[in-house]
């Protein structure tokens, strides 16, 4: 049964509370939704924990790339964790009810995190860039310093302006509905609940979106239509395949990540709505993050030579 909404005064910010619906249109499925959550979640967190083991402890893997990966691989334990327990826990009580304050800090990070997530992949296209493009620089290129450089100002730079963005979303007034139809706070069902003219806090959202999702996927597609032209420049077969693996497994999960976030947050308010909302954020806040790490070992010799190294000690 759907919740009951919070009574508030019309007019006022009274609004203490939101209540997550999640997937309670499917009240006999609750038991199974909660285990494959919970499935998932543990093979997120292990599939990325595997990746980061090994790039810190083989020495075939103590290159940038997999520097690169093994923050990446850090950074998607930290966004599914933002979200997935709250959703176990919330099937598990069927206490649905989140602050204002929780809900605030849980948008704030899954921003700064996929902030991070979208400018980690743009530095990973540029150390692919300069490997194939310009191999005799790439020591000097991507020399330990400016890798820890790349990775620090994709972790933190998005810090500023998400906290900046969430404060202003929850400066608006709710003073109505109280009821979030998804399963964690996003952004789209939240700006929908706000009284008044939301107009100018949807541009902000538009630019910021642009700023740190946009840009950065413009910068891999420019750096991968370099690579490729440079590849099929190459005069065997055999190093053009060689060239293509080193690159095809980053370039999926590209795809994947920018695929559904652009879909989600770049469609106009008119044309959300909650059952696409939840799929298309279930994609890129679940389901991208569990095939990572099967994308990067499945495709790589290295990855899966060091996996085989660590489990049958060869």
């Amino acid at each position: 049964m759907k919740p009951e909404e919070i009574n508030v005064e019309d007019n006022i910010s009274t609004v203490k509370q939101f209540l997550l619906l999640g997937f309670y249109e499917l009240p006999t499925l609750q038991g199974f939704l909660s285990g494959v959550f919970f499935v998932v979640y543990l093979i997120i967190v292990f599939g990325n924990s595997l990746i980061i083991l090994i790039t810190v402890s083989d020495a075939e893997l103590k290159k940038p790339m997999y520097f690169f990966l093994a923050h990446f691989s850090s950074l998607e334990i930290c966004y599914v964790s933002v979200t997935v327990p709250k959703i176990m826990v919330n099937i598990w009580t069927q206490k649905r009810s989140i602050s204002l304050l929780d809900c605030a800090t849980q948008m704030c990070f899954f921003f700064i995190l996929g902030t991070s997530e979208s400018l980690l992949l743009s530095a990973m296209s540029y150390d692919r860039y300069v490997a194939i493009c310009n191999p005799l620089q790439y020591p000097l290129v991507m020399n330990p310093k400016k890798c820890v450089q790349l990775v620090i100002g994709s972790w933190f730079s998005g810090m500023p302006i998400q906290i900046e963005q969430t404060c202003q979303i929850f400066s608006l007034d709710f003073c109505g509905a109280n009821e979030i139809d998804h399963f964690f706070c996003d952004l789209p069902p939240i700006i929908k609940l706000a009284c008044g003219d939301t107009f100018m806090h949807e541009l902000s959202v538009y630019v910021v979106v642009i700023l740190v999702g946009a840009i950065p996927f413009i910068l891999i597609i420019v750096s991968y239509s370099k690579i490729v032209s440079t590849i099929l420049s190459l005069p065997t077969a055999s190093g053009r395949s060689k060239a293509f693996s080193t690159c095809s497994s980053h370039l999926l999960v590209v795809l994947l990540f920018f695929g559904s976030a652009s879909i989600m947050y770049f469609r106009p308010k008119s044309k959300h709505s909650a059952g696409i909302d939840k799929l298309f954020s279930l994609f890129y806040t679940i389901v991208t993050p569990m095939f990572n790490p099967l994308i990067y070992s499945l495709r790589n010799k290295k990855v899966i030579a060091a996996l085989r190294k660590l489990f049958f000690k060869t």
